[in-house]
């Protein structure tokens, strides 16, 4: 194989390898999981392929492969990265719309590079917060509440240490009543605002999750925590997203994405 040439991304710490391809199989699971590996690799909460784009307003098309090799429906931080990249590779400058295709249908950007700020606002589509369920861990309830980002998110407001999310955040995860699996938010909602850490299906526990804030403002809007038509500060590990969850239903996200370094990766088993 010849040397693959990439560039590294992050969303709030959020780390992706971004890699423009002509075809969908250019990147299998297998290497994007040699691709994502910290020590051995180049090290990535998963892989953003750029793809020539499928409709016709669209600038190009995300595929996103976690470092595990799953294939989520999306990823919101992911998108901003694409979206910042797509805008400075098109010697776009200032501010700028983009449309991009993704596995959870059309989603609109804007780019705002003024000063190279490098900040993105992306209408999420529709999120809607479901239903209510209780998951019982050899005795321990969990109470969740779930939502549809354009992919599955379960969501608990039940304080919880690192090290007890890093236990029940997959064992959630993973649990039969999500077959495909699921996103597992664990949130603590104040006025205007709500603390978030995520376990991503996946991925593990990531320093930031756009769908999942998404997720979360839904729930909270729904149970009446948080105001429609408001922003919403969600402050992750890797800082703060702002989320406005619009009466159209429509989730709108506005955070930051940076480009942190080129490379090509040579030698892939």
């Amino acid at each position: 194989m010849t040397d693959l040439v990439f560039e590294k991304y992050e969303g709030l710490g959020n780390d992706f390898v971004l890699i423009e391809a002509d075809r969908e199989d250019a990147i299998s699971s297998s290497l994007a999981r040699t691709i994502c590996d910290r020590r051995f690799g180049v090290g990535g909460d998963g892989v953003l392929v750029v793809l020539p784009p499928v409709s016709p307003k669209a600038a190009a098309r995300m595929r996103v492969i976690n470092a595990d090799g799953s294939i989520p429906e999306m990823c919101g931080n992911g998108l901003r990265c694409v979206a910042l990249h797509v805008f400075r590779a098109g010697e776009m400058q200032g501010e700028g719309e983009l449309v991009f295709d993704t596995d959870a249908g059309t989603r609109l950007c804007v780019v705002d590079d003024r000063n190279r700020r490098g900040l993105v606002t992306v209408d999420m589509g529709v999120v809607r917060a479901t239903d209510d369920v209780t998951i019982d861990l050899d005795g321990d309830r969990w109470e969740l509440s779930l939502a549809d980002a354009g992919n599955p998110h379960a969501i608990t407001t039940r304080l919880a240490a690192r090290e007890i999310i890093d236990i029940v955040g997959p064992r959630l995860a993973t649990h039969p009543l999500f077959p495909n699996g699921t996103n597992v938010e664990f949130a603590s909602f104040r006025k205007g605002a709500v603390d978030l850490v995520v376990w991503e299906r996946g991925c593990g526990v990531t320093h930031a999750c756009g769908t999942g804030a998404c997720a979360t403002v839904a729930v909270g809007v729904k149970k009446g925590l948080l105001a429609r038509n408001e922003e919403v500060i969600v402050t992750l590990p890797g800082g703060p997203l702002f989320i406005t969850l619009r009466n159209d239903g429509h989730a709108i996200m506005r955070g930051p994405a940076r480009h942190v370094f080129s490379g090509r990766l040579s030698d892939i088993p």
